[in-house]
């Protein structure tokens, strides 16, 4: 780890956009949550969640295992820092109304689209 600076920035952003949001897969289940199962937008963000974390103990695992691949270093900080900043953002998530936090959602795939389309 170069910097703890960035490392804790990521973190920030990683609880709060993953507590408004969903985080990895939930750009897949979120919207499937809403239009396939007719969930609304919190409780699709808050399946998601649920669900991710699954998906994320099952990968570490086998990610573990293939040896070398995990930065335990960088977990350890972004772990720690996004779990506290989601704990603040599950918070906000559930003070907003479900359209603005539809409307967050879209905003957060947007920009990450287009910079994948961009630099991709």
């Amino acid at each position: 780890m170069k910097s703890l600076l960035p490392v804790i920035a990521i973190g920030v952003a990683a609880g709060v956009v993953g507590a408004l949001c969903g985080v990895g897969g939930g750009i897949v289940m979120v919207p499937a949550f809403v239009t396939v199962l007719g969930l609304d937008q919190k409780s699709a963000v808050a399946t998601s969640m649920a669900v991710i974390v699954a998906i994320a103990l099952s990968s570490t695992v086998s990610n573990h295992r293939a040896g070398g691949l995990i930065d335990w270093k960088v977990v350890v900080v972004v772990g720690i820092v996004s779990a506290t900043a989601a704990w603040f953002g599950s918070d906000l998530m559930r003070a907003m109304s479900n359209h603005t936090l539809t409307r967050i959602f879209g905003v957060v795939l947007l920009i990450f689209g287009i910079r994948m389309l961009w630099k991709g």
